[in-house]
């Protein structure tokens, strides 16, 4: 299975500038998790990604969703009600004003992103200002804004998508396929009109025991479309057993209560066969649709189905989020994990963030991951941002 950094050549071949600020921003990750993580004392220097959860609301219903899915926490009239919560646009100016300087990546995401009602207009202040821009969208909006996210030049496009047509719906809704085909169609149409290799686009697959053994239909219908990447999730799933566990050890320790990660006990890991899984991920990569296929996390073949068996089997440990990334809710609220916002740092219509990335409470939270169990929380052990960056366990 691919590595993470296998997108890295195509990016570099079209917009080496754009590669040399992904590296300097990488490279501060990998510092920050070598040497802030071991010798500062649980604070940290500098930030590399940052996440926004810009809205709490979406146009879709996925059912695996920790947010609008069949456990989400974001729904109907309490989701309606946390939406008069948003940031204000002038806010999120002054937030860039103050940490463009370190060229962070900016990664907005939601619900979904356009639905805020200044998304355009905060999405080009960011790339005015140099930054790095990458839009998680579940893209039924891309037809609408095509012609001026590739006017503004945004970096780069992550799209939703589950499956060919008729499994893709059956999990995001139905027209939910069409639309995204008819936005990737009109953003390639926009960037050959105006002469531009802006966005680099791709997708990202969430796996469940719906979709997974017809990933290869996607792929081979994907192949027109001028993608860049295809990141296929192996999924954020829990159980029982981790829920209770991490709900007793955020309250001992961190004195949190918690209620997201239940939001992600949804059963759609099970039944996963990961002998039927392995051979539709080699068929996918003998397609050879032009662009590089990473899993994450990029685990082995012989593991995945223990991965969603025994959830609480761990596969990625010492995550080093906190010390890299920090994550921004629509509310304002500040916190590092961005699946599980229990535990707030602050709020920035409050502080500065700069300030509250190393307050009391951020430090506290630092030190008491590093000195936990494989360096995890109970309920971190499929976490989507640990999938990514945390350290390969030996045998997966």
């Amino acid at each position: 299975m691919n590595k993470n950094f296998s997108i890295v050549p195509k990016v570099l071949f079209k917009h080496p500038a754009m590669s040399l600020q992904l590296a300097k921003t990488f490279g501060r990750q990998s510092k920050t998790t070598l040497i802030d993580r071991n010798y500062y004392n649980g604070k940290s220097k500098k930030l590399s990604p940052i996440y926004f959860r810009i809205t709490p609301l979406c146009n879709l219903k996925c059912v695996m969703c920790g947010q609008r899915g069949d456990k989400g926490i974001l729904k109907g009239e309490y989701a309606r009600e946390e939406a008069k919560k948003i940031v204000p646009l002038d806010r999120y100016k002054k937030l860039v004003d103050e940490i463009s300087p370190d060229r962070p990546v900016f990664y907005m995401w939601g619900g979904e992103p356009f639905l805020y009602p200044d998304f355009m207009d905060l999405a080009k202040y960011i790339i005015q200002k140099k930054c790095i821009l990458s839009v998680n969208t579940n893209g039924t909006f891309l037809k609408k804004e095509a012609e001026r996210i590739v006017r503004d030049k945004w970096n780069a496009l992550f799209v939703s998508l589950d499956g060919f047509e008729e499994t893709n719906d059956a999990i995001r809704g139905k027209g939910s396929y069409k639309r995204v085909i008819e936005g990737f169609k009109e953003i390639n149409r926009q960037k050959k009109l105006q002469n531009s290799t802006f966005p680099h686009m791709g997708i990202v697959t969430t796996v469940s025991n719906i979709n997974y053994m017809y990933l290869d239909k996607l792929v081979e219908a994907m192949k027109e479309f001028n993608l860049d990447w295809h990141f296929i999730n192996l999924g954020t799933y829990t159980n029982d057993n981790v829920v209770k566990k991490h709900k007793d050890f955020m309250k001992k320790n961190l004195d949190t209560d918690t209620y997201c990660l239940e939001s992600y006990n949804t059963g759609y890991n099970k039944g996963i066969d990961g002998d039927i899984f392995s051979g539709i991920l080699d068929k996918i990569h003998s397609l050879k649709p032009g662009y590089p296929i990473v899993t994450v996390p990029a685990i082995n073949p012989e593991k995945i189905t223990e991965y969603y068996a025994s959830p609480e089997t761990v596969v990625r440990d010492k995550c080093p989020v906190p010390w890299a990334q920090c994550n921004i809710d629509y509310n304002g609220d500040v916190h590092f994990c961005a699946d599980y916002p229990d535990y707030i740092l602050g709020n920035i219509n409050e502080n500065n963030l700069y300030d509250i990335l190393n307050n009391e409470r951020a430090v506290n939270f630092r030190n008491t991951l590093r000195e936990s169990e494989n360096g995890l929380f109970p309920g971190c052990v499929r976490c989507y941002q640990n999938m990514l960056f945390g350290h390969k366990v030996k045998g997966y």
